[in-house]
């Protein structure tokens, strides 16, 4: 008698595959990327030129030398990007010695990179409650998404990540739509520094909203779509994101919070966060309030 198989892991607990680990990698996010001398990054480095705190290009053996002290050193940017687990796959299927200064791997990266963050989105929107055509558009994308991720480096490299990207968007904005039954679309909304206090903005569609700097103390974001939102400098303290849809992790990083933010199942509290403060809630009004309300 053939046993039965093994069931199927959750698809929440795919998410494991789609984080960095910098141990089984190469340093690619330290070699192949350009950045420039600005607030992030303490200076310039060329794409395709090893950052001077890397320690070796073999796989297993780069480090970064100062990575306990990124944000001390200048170094912030380093600190919010996050591969999805791009790098130690794509090390692992170019199987060269030094991956970083391999030209197919370096055209590969970008668009595996694109590729995982879409099966971060497409995994998380598996297990909310839809009905089951939508569910089904899901599966079929996140099918499809992980067979072009299992491609060979020069696959890879073929593939147009736009279009993907395109078709995930349709895709999960439908998701949004019916994940946040009576919310309110503030899509791409400019809230630069916006007062946003204890604002209401339960299930508010805030994807690709400008929330730079904004103050979002206390504010209650259950449930709302944080997709692309900017939350640079945003602060999140004594907040309440329980629920919120496709929030990463760099999101959060970039953001200020504490002990008392809430965050989503399965994303970390990052570590410069503070300790949580007492912070005075003001009261609130009827209706949505906030920005979200107007």
């Amino acid at each position: 008698m053939i046993p039965p198989a093994p069931p199927a892991a959750p698809p929440a607990d795919r998410r494991r595959d789609l984080r960095a680990d910098c141990a089984a990698c190469a340093g690619l996010c330290c070699v192949l990327p350009a950045f420039a001398a600005s607030a992030d990054f303490a200076l310039d480095k060329p794409a395709g030129q090893p950052c001077v705190h890397l320690t070796g290009l073999d796989v297993g053996a780069a480090r970064c030398g100062i990575h306990a002290d990124l944000r001390q050193r200048g170094f912030p940017g380093c600190t919010v990007f996050d591969c999805f687990g791009a790098g130690q796959r794509l090390v692992q299927a170019a199987a060269v010695e030094r991956p970083a200064e391999d030209p197919g791997v370096a055209a590969a990266f970008p668009v595996l990179r694109q590729l995982h963050e879409l099966l971060w989105y497409l995994t998380e929107a598996a297990v909310l409650p839809l009905e089951a055509p939508l569910r089904d558009d899901v599966a079929a994308l996140a099918e499809r998404t992980e067979l072009l991720a299992a491609s060979t480096p020069a696959e890879l490299a073929a593939v147009d990540p736009a279009a993907v990207r395109a078709e995930a968007g349709e895709l999960l904005g439908r998701v949004s739509a019916a994940a946040r039954p009576g919310g309110r679309d503030r899509r791409g909304a400019d809230l630069v520094g916006a007062a946003l206090r204890g604002a209401d903005l339960r299930r508010a569609g805030l994807r690709g909203a400008y929330l730079i700097a904004a103050d979002l103390r206390g504010a209650d974001l259950r449930g709302a779509d944080l997709l692309g939102a900017d939350l640079r400098g945003a602060d999140l303290r004594g907040a309440d994101l329980t629920g919120a849809l496709f929030l990463t992790r760099p999101q959060v990083t970039a953001a200020r919070g504490d002990a008392a933010t809430r965050l989503p199942a399965g994303l970390e509290r990052p570590p410069h966060w503070a300790a949580a403060v007492s912070l005075p809630r003001p009261r609130r009004r009827g209706g949505r309030g906030g920005a979200a309300g107007r």
